[in-house]
């Protein structure tokens, strides 16, 4: 993910544009997790491939299934996460792969391939004997479970923004940190 402009030392949250003030949905908000893990690019590559593998850390990802027609990840492939939130419930949503650089780089949209509701993107940079793994998001420019929110409570947006991008952070970090103990600990045996 290319972003411009501002990162909060503690959130790290970046913006595609903007931020507006007071931020906004169509500013591109998003945030990332970094981690340096003691493994290979080649070895990391099918973890972060996986599309089950953040289920087994995140709280709010439930795990996901190849759509008909996909059968492993590719530009243009396509699947269905399923999740689950307190306050919104469980849902399935459509999701379609549009990065993908063998052992660098696996990316997806979701909702709509053309005007997503999130982008998400693993990234991987070697440096020595560690692998910089990069987990990042990008929340909109389409509708997604936010949008209700957003068109309820307008005045609320910068904090509903805040608040969930707080949460994708936290399961985000999850994430990162089990890959890194999976990953070392297979390297280990």
């Amino acid at each position: 993910m290319e972003s411009t402009s501002e990162q909060a030392p503690d959130g790290q949250y970046t913006w595609e544009s903007g931020p507006s003030n007071p931020p906004r949905l169509s500013d591109g908000p998003g945030t990332y997790v970094e981690i340096e893990i003691t493994a290979s690019p080649e070895q990391l590559w099918p973890i972060i491939t996986d599309l089950n593998m953040p289920a087994k850390f995140s709280s709010e990802f439930r795990g996901a299934r190849w759509a008909e027609g996909s059968s492993q990840p590719a530009i243009g492939a396509s699947f269905i996460g399923s999740n689950v939130h307190a306050a919104i419930g469980e849902w399935d949503v459509p999701c379609f792969v549009h990065r993908f650089d063998n052992q660098r780089e696996f990316g997806w949209v979701t909702s709509d391939a053309a005007y997503p509701g999130a982008q998400w993107c693993f990234t991987l940079a070697p440096n020595g004997s560690v692998t910089r793994l990069r987990y990042s998001l990008v929340l909109g420019p389409g509708p997604s479970g936010l949008t209700p929110a957003i068109q309820r409570m307008p005045e609320k947006e910068p904090r509903i923004l805040s608040r969930r991008l707080d949460e994708h952070r936290g399961n985000m970090r999850l994430v990162v940190e089990g890959i890194k103990a999976d990953a070392e600990s297979a390297n280990s045996h």
